[in-house]
């Protein structure tokens, strides 16, 4: 899920919103204001009734930016690379880079979540406390005590445990600890994620057709999204056993077609990009070190009448916002590091920055497809002889 208006950072950790998050606010607004708030707390004009519910949203979104924002520093503090995090139709999410080491690391980073929202939910109690203390209006005591009733079901329902739920983390993480084997714990937690977002779907449609309505709706979307990341997730841990050990250099494609960052959109159209038939070409400075990613897409985007002036420097994906990795590394670290990159594609690089492969997606395809054909050890080695050269007409 990426980021459609960026908010800066936090503790170094990139913040946006993506711009179905609006959604959410307009469903908070309208029900808030024109429902909850005039029927629990009458006597106030639109106006107040509107400027409560917006403060209200707008609080509710700090909540949830709070308890991803844990996620994110703990993942942090545990050697985990953060991408970014991001509120959206669902809540939000925090892009890790990489999975814990250990299961009381998996354990902490799960729990960290829901135990924000519930200390988020003690302090708007206590605020809705203060407030009626005070003598402020029912209205202000009762925005208080909605934002901390809603963060305590934040919290509840992220501990159910049920991948990609917080509570399926730390199921993955009791079960980790106690068979020793975070392949068969992942994949069970993602099954159990499965289950519960049809049983969301199954709800959902019932409401539906007695007459909920839009409940019933919200409660299927929220089931078919369980569905889908929890399916990605079991996946990705069946996949990993199977790519275990396997070292980047054996999957790159070496020595691939480069660019410098200071030619022409139209000079590498006309001289490489219609004679090699490739879709990525990383961009090298006359001292060999890496400068950024072009794609077919980032050239399609620029208007005919502009390819002559405009340089491939100038519409580069910049060579921080491209996962990067050395020959050695394991290609199972890479791809946690390439979910939710903005290209999809990863380059490799020597101790010295300078290029000496490529990732795509294609590349990753075509491991994934084979992976269960490589000839291991007992241990899990791979028994195949390591490759660093391929045609150079090999499409990506």
């Amino acid at each position: 899920m990426r980021s459609s208006i960026s908010l800066g950072r936090i503790g170094g950790v990139p913040v946006g919103l993506n711009v179905s998050v609006l959604v959410i606010v307009v469903i908070l607004v309208v029900g808030l204001a024109f429902g909850r708030f005039p029927v629990a707390f009458p006597g106030h004009s639109v106006a107040v009734y509107v400027i409560a519910a917006l403060v209200t949203a707008v609080l509710f979104l700090a909540s949830l930016l709070a308890h991803e924002l844990a996620h994110a520093l703990v993942a942090k503090r545990h050697g985990i690379e953060v991408a970014g995090i991001t509120l959206w139709l669902l809540g939000g999410v925090a892009r890790l880079r990489g999975q814990a080491r250990t299961p009381g690391a998996d354990l902490w980073i799960a729990a960290v979540g829901p135990l924000t929202s519930v200390v988020a939910g003690a302090v708007f109690g206590l605020a809705a406390w203060l407030a009626g203390v005070a003598g402020a209006t029912s209205l202000i005591v009762g925005v208080f005590a909605y934002l901390a009733a809603i963060n305590v079901l934040l919290a509840v329902f992220n501990l159910i445990p049920a991948a990609p739920l917080d509570g399926g983390r730390v199921l993955r993480a009791v079960l980790w600890k106690w068979h020793g084997d975070q392949s068969r714990a992942s994949i069970t937690a993602a099954r159990a994620g499965r289950i519960f977002g049809y049983v969301l779907i199954a709800l959902g449609f019932a409401q539906l057709v007695t007459g909920l309505g839009f409940q019933g709706l919200w409660l299927a979307l929220i089931g078919l999204f369980l569905v889908n990341a929890a399916s990605a997730e079991e996946q990705q841990a069946v996949l990993a056993p199977a790519l275990h050990g396997l070292p980047v250099s054996r999957v790159m494609s070496a020595h691939p077609v480069t660019a410098h960052p200071d030619e022409t959109v139209a000079t590498l159209i006309d001289h490489v990009v219609m004679v090699s038939h490739l879709s990525t070409y990383p961009l090298v400075d006359e001292h060999g070190v890496f400068a950024g990613l072009v794609t077919l897409n980032r050239l399609r985007r620029v208007p005919a009448d502009r390819r002559a002036s405009t340089l491939l420097r100038d519409i580069a994906c910049p060579p921080g916002d491209v996962p990067t990795a050395r020959p050695d590394d394991l290609l199972t670290d890479l791809l946690t590091r390439m979910d939710g990159s903005a290209d999809g594609r990863a380059v490799v690089l020597d101790d010295a920055g300078h290029l000496v492969g490529l990732i795509t997606p294609s590349d990753i395809s075509r491991v994934i497809q084979t992976a269960d054909l490589r000839p291991r050890r007992p241990g899990g080695a791979d028994l195949a002889p390591p490759y660093t050269d391929r045609p150079q007409g090999w499409k990506r």
